[in-house]
């Protein structure tokens, strides 16, 4: 596998779907999943690289979907947000009984359970070591968890975005529905946005491009793809 940077990055944003948390089951969340993702994140740490985590609700509630029988897509979107938290707070129990000093920030908090976001206190809770994981979008429907992304990237300064997929990045097709799908290994955003290859929501994939943000696409399910990614190996698809 090629070398594709050598120079590590200090700080990344990776973003987990709510179903990358699912594993094999139909919903919910599978543990076994958070405990793999937990171990590559908590070798990151040692090695003194701040993560920070944006998490999804898919495996819950997806607003787009709940839209109809009576359910607006407003109230959809803020039930798919409730569903982050969710998982945010499963992670959070998770990682701290694996010895990972972690921290839940939410765009719609919840007294006594998880605190507001805030960029300036995020950006303490990185340099003090602590794994911070971002629930609630970014507290507005109509949104995705894309979004959320790319903006917590760019408010933190974090080097690389990394978007955590099922599938091995991003491919010229859909590769479950055609055999001679091209996966790509680098893009640039006019390259990705010319031939509508659909990486992230429209809104999320601008602001990426806008503030020039480094975005890697993996699979999340491939055991050390993280660290290989970390490690400047050639995992995924990288656009910038």
């Amino acid at each position: 596998m090629a070398i594709a940077n050598k120079k590590k990055p200090r700080r990344i944003v990776l973003k987990l779907s709510g179903e990358a948390l699912m594993g094999k089951k139909e919903a919910g969340i599978d543990s076994k999943i958070i405990k793999d993702i937990a171990s590559d994140v908590k070798a990151l740490a040692k090695s003194n690289i701040q993560v920070g985590i944006v998490v999804g609700g898919g495996n819950f509630f997806r607003g787009a979907m709940l839209n109809g029988d009576g359910i607006s897509r407003i109230t959809g979107d803020h039930l798919g947000m409730i569903a982050t938290m969710l998982n945010a707070l499963a992670m959070q129990d998770i990682f701290t009984s694996l010895g990972i000093p972690t921290k839940t920030m939410s765009a719609l908090p919840i007294d006594g359970i998880i605190e507001r976001y805030d960029c300036r206190k995020a950006n303490n809770y990185l340099v003090g070591g602590f794994v911070v994981i971002f629930a609630g979008g970014i507290g507005s429907p109509l949104v995705t968890t894309d979004t959320a992304l790319c903006l917590r990237g760019i408010e933190l300064g974090a080097d690389l975005l990394l978007k955590a997929t099922n599938v091995d990045g991003i491919y010229s097709k859909d590769p479950k529905k055609n055999r001679d799908a091209k996966l790509y290994r680098r893009l640039t955003y006019g390259q990705a946005l010319a031939e509508n290859l659909g990486v992230m929501d429209l809104s999320a994939f601008c602001l990426g491009r806008d503030h020039k943000m480094k975005l890697r696409v993996f699979n999340i399910r491939k055991k050390g793809a993280l660290l290989r990614i970390i490690q400047g190996l050639d995992e995924g698809t990288l656009v910038e």
